[in-house]
């Protein structure tokens, strides 16, 4: 198998395993344990086609959204704080981007950067929806109130991230030779 069909099938398992983990959580109420901006990291970080790359969390996220508007009662498309939702997630994926050198540290240091970009853009997102007004009182408890899903964030980023670049190496390992006479 090439290079280019590894990362098609790659991308393809990534996309749709975090989207059935996005679809389980929500269903099981588990806010924020699905690990797409994990998916992001991984995806700027180590896939070449950066539009690969970007597509594969927001690609994840469409596809759960459409799942949550057409298969249940949870609205899947619902307004402006959305697009700031999808422009976080673009915006882990540009930081994994700039990882570089790829290190157990920046696996944890970047996705634990990336949760706090998510939390403050997608969060700045429900901010404007005026739930809590449109003052800094308003800004403060939307922040704050966000906190508990915050943490399922933090925590199934890290795992996501951890398992994801370990499955990963470990999978260059085992299967580097088989790609090169490829």
């Amino acid at each position: 198998m090439k290079r280019n069909q590894v990362n098609i099938l790659l991308a393809i398992v990534l996309i749709l395993a975090a989207a059935t983990l996005r679809i389980v959580n929500r269903e099981l109420h588990l806010y924020n344990l699905a690990p797409i901006g994990a998916v992001g990291i991984f995806a700027g970080s180590v896939i070449k086609d950066k539009r690969l790359a970007y597509l594969m969390p927001l690609f994840s996220m469409f596809v759960a959204d459409l799942y949550f508007q057409f298969f249940t009662s949870v609205t899947g498309f619902y307004g402006v704080e959305q697009v700031l939702v999808y422009t976080a997630m673009a915006a882990v994926t540009f930081l994994g981007s700039k990882m570089g050198n790829i290190t157990p540290a920046k696996v944890v240091g970047y996705s634990l950067a990336g949760s706090v970009l998510f939390f403050i853009v997608s969060n700045f997102g429900s901010y404007l929806n005026g739930w809590y007004g449109y003052d800094l009182k308003g800004l403060m408890t939307t922040y704050t109130v966000a906190i508990p899903f915050f943490k399922n964030t933090i925590v199934s980023e890290l795992i996501g991230s951890v398992a994801l670049f370990g499955l990963y190496f470990a999978g260059q390992r085992a299967f580097a030779p088989k790609l090169q006479q490829a």
